[in-house]
């Protein structure tokens, strides 16, 4: 698992039960604000369709697993404290909490679509806060995290030193923000997209500076909303509105239905499979009546309008859609689908659209495995690959070394 996704949010909105319900795990949820301080880490999965259905063959996965022909593979999650405005300045622990993300490639930001609480996560009357606010106001508060970062102790005095040498300065400013995962290539482009690209550093205004830091945060740690407590009062509402202010992707969700869900399915009261429209239910038998009407609503609610609730379409749309990643299939045996131990499409890797053949072996599989490539294999088509093959979703390939 090569990238994190960060879980961001005012408090109370209802991130640790997003972390719960993606991955199971049993991170403190309470109304108060600052339940969570410490981060809560989480495995959560993407899903997709495997290829097993198309080979037609029963796999047995390793670093993965697949049920009904849906492969759900791992991704790491991170849900950090409750954010309010000025914590960038130190607010509410604010800092200590940004700095947890640092390593983060994409966050989602869980917005409490039904406005029941105030920008610092205490409840109010439902309609009160409008949850537009509060993505202006966290995403104000990211990006003014990038530009202190920036600005740490000898900005000053390190604009200078490029005064003359811009491409150096590209160069020193990636070594600069290595602590918070900025790539290269991001720099170039947000210095671009900032019309500063042939602008002396030593110029840059104050005004430069946070127009630089907000592109380079949209570029290196892109937010996907996800409008949790859909089902509230106000919820739809409050939706429809949102979607009219914003140009991207906004997810409508229930983090909360999700979670009682895969604690059901667990407790064998019920099948479910994360992303689904729909549930069986195991013996009326297993659960009281409460909880019947509380499932019936959940699906009457939440599963028929909206297909399922919300986590698995933000888990993977984060993933596929925003970080651009694909799935590769590595194999040793291209008639039976097998490695060498005769496990059937053992490893479902993600990797970014675009890559190549012999990169992937040396990031994914092995440096050694890399240094001695000599081609791969199309396991459908039987052709060779060369090292610079730039690989497709559900590609199934045989790797062939010297060694």
């Amino acid at each position: 698992m090569s990238f994190l996704i960060g879980i961001i949010g005012k408090p109370s909105a209802g991130k640790s039960t997003f972390l719960n319900a993606a991955c199971l795990t049993n991170a403190k949820v309470s109304e108060l604000p600052f339940t969570t301080i410490e981060p809560n880490k989480g495995v959560a999965y993407v899903k997709l369709k495997c290829v097993c259905k198309e080979l037609n063959v029963n796999d047995n996965p390793k670093n993965s697993y697949c049920v009904f022909g849906n492969r759900y593979i791992p991704i790491n999650v991170l849900d950090v404290a409750g954010l309010v405005p000025d914590a960038h300045k130190g607010k509410g622990l604010g800092n200590r909490f940004l700095n947890d993300l640092s390593k983060a490639d994409i966050l989602i930001h869980i917005v409490d679509i039904s406005g029941s609480l105030d920008k610092n996560g205490k409840r109010i009357k439902i309609g009160e806060n409008d949850p537009y606010e509060d993505i202006l106001f966290l995403e104000n508060e990211i990006n003014l995290w990038f530009k202190q970062i920036l600005e740490r102790e000898d900005w000053n005095k390190f604009l200078k030193l490029f005064a003359r040498e811009n491409k150096k300065f590209v160069g020193e400013l990636y070594k600069r923000l290595s602590g918070i995962k900025v790539k290269r290539h991001q720099i170039g482009l947000a210095l671009k997209k900032s019309n500063l690209e042939d602008k002396n550093p030593s110029s840059w205004s104050d005004d430069d500076l946070l127009i630089f830091s907000k592109n380079l945060r949209e570029l290196s740690k892109p937010i996907l909303i996800l409008a949790n407590k859909i089902d509230k009062e106000n919820g739809m509402e409050n939706f429809v509105e949102l979607k009219k202010k914003l140009d991207g992707e906004v997810i409508p969700c229930s983090a909360l239905a999700e979670y009682f869900l895969r604690k059901y399915h667990q407790e064998k009261k019920i099948v479910y499979l994360p992303g689904s429209d729909n549930f069986n239910i195991l013996g009326d038998q297993n659960l009281s009546q409460k909880e019947l009407q509380m499932l019936n609503k959940m699906k009457e609610i939440i599963l028929n309008p909206f297909k399922e609730t919300g986590i698995q379409k933000a888990l993977n749309f984060a993933v596929f859609n925003i970080l651009n990643q694909i799935c590769v299939y590595p194999i040793s045996d291209i008639n039976k689908y097998t490695d060498n131990n005769g496990n059937v499409l053992p490893d479902a890797f993600l990797v970014k659209k675009g890559a190549l053949l012999k990169n992937f072996v040396r990031d994914k599989i092995h440096t050694d495995l890399a240094d001695h490539f000599i081609f791969g294999i199309d396991a459908r088509t039987k052709k060779r690959l060369g090292e610079n093959y730039e690989l497709r979703h559900n590609d199934v390939i045989k790797i062939v070394s010297a060694k």
